[in-house]
């Protein structure tokens, strides 16, 4: 038979049709690379069913910036720690701070924030509806950490302002938000659990402002057994997309127990404002405003529009999970709760959600939608989990203990399984995500504590799995 020969032409356009195909978008993986510790014996005790150095609503407790990442708890002497490595190296060095952990109260964690307009680490730490303590460092210390000492003598004095700015004395759940302009701006709780406002403090290289409340406390939520007139908006979260959009979902709790059937927590629906000017002005789902900042009229349970995912508070619905944002600038969500096959009336939260408690993926679609899938890992748990988008939106959720279950952005998130079970971390509970570094350098990095008893101190550590790159 003789050979056949394949015009010119023909190749020419078989190659350039191989060269220009898309490349096949890998699926979710997760490859243990191993785990540093950072300290043999940190603080321990359980207080609110969590531990302060691994609490999610920590933003954040461990971040990485130019090629370094940073971390800070609290040590057994109860001094708080800051510490950092090259992403290359994988030593650490600590500083210690001169300030202890004054109660022994999970809420008061340790808050980093970065302000990239002038290169410096923020502290805000130790509060729970009181005072709070603040620590920056100086400028500069972050532009060039390779030839920057690390010592506590570039870190400031601790303070009970921010620079002399006093915000309130009720101040709970510092979370810092980086701007896409290179301000930092602080949010927190102003008042109490069940009667409490959201606000923001911004900081822009040289002084920090107040921006103002931007929650309301007031108004009447009535369900099937009772009403409340007072309340709080818990967020899972501040997070600013990559066209500059500023998204937070979140649930309500009420003050007024009457409202659920009674023994759980009284925490209420998903709901979801944006803001496309830094936070001044709040919009609900479809656009309207609802809240601006620091101004008479600020986001309400009464508004129209907010709930996207409504569950009533018989179900142990949990605060302050965790929210990402796609390539997109879609808004995604980790819920859990008790679902109403599984009991339709929780009466201890903490048992219910161990023995029954399930997370949910909560996701907008790009049709305008909310779509809702729940992930077939049990919680085993009464704790919060973690939500890590990849470089290719797929979806990882960090559930307690340290385990890892995954979705595909290909199979509209679907086929969640996990990935990684945990085992041999003896991790106690929740931990801490690094959200920077994924999309620095695909890598998932959590904080996490290691199970103890009483107050006995328990090694704390950095565990980290690659991604699909």
């Amino acid at each position: 038979m003789g050979r056949r020969t394949v015009p010119a032409g023909a190749r020419a356009a078989s190659v350039t049709a191989a060269q220009t195909a898309p490349a096949a978008v890998p699926g979710p993986s997760v490859t243990s690379r191993g785990t540093a510790r950072l300290d043999a014996r940190a603080v321990y005790f359980v207080s609110y069913d969590g531990l302060v150095n691994n609490n999610s609503f920590q933003k954040n407790g461990l971040l990485t910036y130019r090629g370094h990442q940073y971390a800070a708890w609290y040590t057994a002497s109860r001094h708080a720690v800051v510490a950092r490595r090259a992403l290359t190296a994988g030593t650490w060095s600590t500083v210690t701070l001169p300030h202890r952990l004054k109660a022994d109260d999970s809420h008061n964690v340790i808050s980093m924030g970065v302000s990239a307009a002038d290169g410096r680490l923020h502290l805000n730490m130790d509060s729970h509806s009181d005072g709070f303590c603040y620590v920056k460092s100086v400028a500069g210390l972050l532009d060039d950490p390779a030839s920057t000492a690390w010592t506590g003598s570039v870190f400031g004095a601790v303070q009970t302002t921010l620079d002399g700015l006093a915000l309130t004395p009720r101040f709970t759940y510092p979370q810092f938000v980086a701007t896409p302009e290179g301000r930092l701006q602080l949010s927190y709780r102003a008042g109490i659990s069940g009667n409490g406002r959201n606000a923001l403090a911004e900081y822009d290289g040289s002084r920090w402002t107040a921006l103002g409340e931007w929650t309301s406390a007031t108004g009447t939520y009535t369900s099937e057994h009772g009403s409340s007139t007072a309340r709080n908006m818990y967020l899972h979260g501040l997070d600013y997309d990559t066209r500059g959009r500023l998204h937070a979902l979140f649930t309500w709790r009420e003050q007024n127990a009457a409202v659920m059937r009674g023994g759980g927590i009284t925490n209420h629906d998903t709901g979801y404002v944006w803001s496309d000017d830094r936070g001044r002005t709040w919009r609900n789902d479809v656009g309207a405003v609802v809240g601006t900042t620091g101004g008479p009229d600020t986001v309400a349970v009464g508004d129209g529009g907010l709930v996207v995912d409504p569950l009533d508070p018989d179900h142990s619905l949990m605060n302050q999970e965790s929210q990402a944002t796609d390539s997109a600038g879609l808004p995604h969500a980790v819920i859990s709760y008790v679902a109403g096959r599984l009991g339709q009336c929780t009466t201890d939260h903490v048992a219910a959600r161990t023995a029954h408690g399930r997370a949910f993926h909560l996701r907008k679609d790009t049709s305008g939608g909310w779509r809702k899938t729940e992930i077939p890992v049990p919680l085993g748990s009464s704790q919060r989990t973690k939500l890590v988008l990849d470089r290719y939106d797929n979806a990882y959720a960090v559930f307690p203990f340290g385990r890892i279950a995954a979705a595909s952005r290909s199979s509209g998130y679907t086929d969640w399984t996990l990935l990684y079970d945990g085992g041999g971390l003896n991790a106690f509970g929740e931990v801490v995500v690094d959200e920077t570094r994924v999309r620095a350098d695909d890598v998932l990095s959590f904080l996490y504590q290691e199970k103890s008893t009483g107050t006995t101190p328990s090694p704390l550590h950095v565990a980290d799995f690659a991604l699909p790159a």
